[in-house]
């Protein structure tokens, strides 16, 4: 009996051998995982390095495999989709990095949506379209930060000027408050209130769908700094007043007024007279 006790006695686990296997296993867990994250972030890394050495030459292969369908393997265009004669990268930048191109369906307008290249492909597909048939490009610095033009000594950036070129040139589609506005047959004109310099100016010089194109007869270099300034400087501007209403202007101030406003009257009449009775 003594000698039976005494094997069970040895047969027993240590209370602490539970929580020092269950160390043991997470720690071992631990180090595959950070192992594990630590190869994916290599991985990564040498992607994105890849992807920054995209060349022209690999523009040419992005483009024939998801735009030569419907442009055309030479750019002349098919009866699918227009040339692209002409456009330059910077049209070719603005299609594909707001999503519209390429297109899910045809339609009045192409909608943005979420982009389906890297900013690496885009520039490289933009690359390769200039390459062959050169158009618009991008601006210079200057013109987006809304310094002064460093070759124009008397120039500096004036928001006020550019608030209403806005308004002359652009608010009757877009909206004063560039909140975006309709156009005949489903079109609209979208808004600007979150959209880049980059593509405020890129939309300006290359005209996409239903935008009219600005030349420097239109508004020089420096009237669009001034514009894309101005637009700039309303996104990060603080709403003063109250609710915007969707910045639509005395459409939705009167619709609020006439069912808020006149809404209200009715039921104050309706319980003064029920009071009255």
């Amino acid at each position: 009996m003594a000698r039976e006790k005494k094997h069970r006695s040895r047969g027993r686990r240590s209370p602490f051998a539970a929580a020092a296997l269950i160390g043991a296993g997470l720690l071992l867990t631990g180090g595959v995982y950070a192992g594990a994250t630590a190869a994916m972030g290599a991985t990564a890394d040498t992607q994105t390095s890849t992807a920054a050495e995209l060349t022209v030459a690999d523009g040419q292969k992005l483009f024939t495999a998801n735009c030569a369908t419907c442009h055309g393997m030479d750019l002349q265009g098919t009866s699918e989709g227009p040339s692209l004669i002409g456009v330059g990268e910077l049209s070719v930048e603005f299609q594909l990095a707001t999503g519209r191109m390429p297109l899910q369906m045809q339609g009045p307008q192409a909608p943005q949506k979420a982009p389906q290249f890297t900013e690496a492909q885009i520039r490289a597909m933009a690359a390769y379209v200039q390459s062959v048939a050169p158009g618009p490009t991008y601006p210079e610095d200057w013109v987006l930060s809304g310094e002064a033009n460093p070759e124009n000594a008397s120039d500096e950036r004036n928001i006020s000027k550019g608030a209403e070129l806005f308004r002359i040139n652009c608010a009757m589609c877009h909206n004063v408050a560039a909140a975006g506005g309709a156009l005949t047959e489903g079109k609209y004109a979208p808004a600007l209130t979150s959209t880049s310099a980059l593509h405020i100016y890129a939309a300006m010089v290359t005209g996409p769908q239903n935008m009219p194109v600005f030349g420097d007869t239109n508004l020089s270099t420096e009237d669009k700094r001034d514009i894309i300034a101005a637009l700039v400087f309303q996104q990060n501007e603080v709403q003063v007043g109250g609710f915007t209403l969707g910045s639509l202007g005395p459409v939705s101030e009167g619709l609020f007024i006439w069912i808020f406003g006149i809404g209200a009257l009715v039921a104050l009449t309706v319980w003064i007279t029920a009071k009255s009775n």
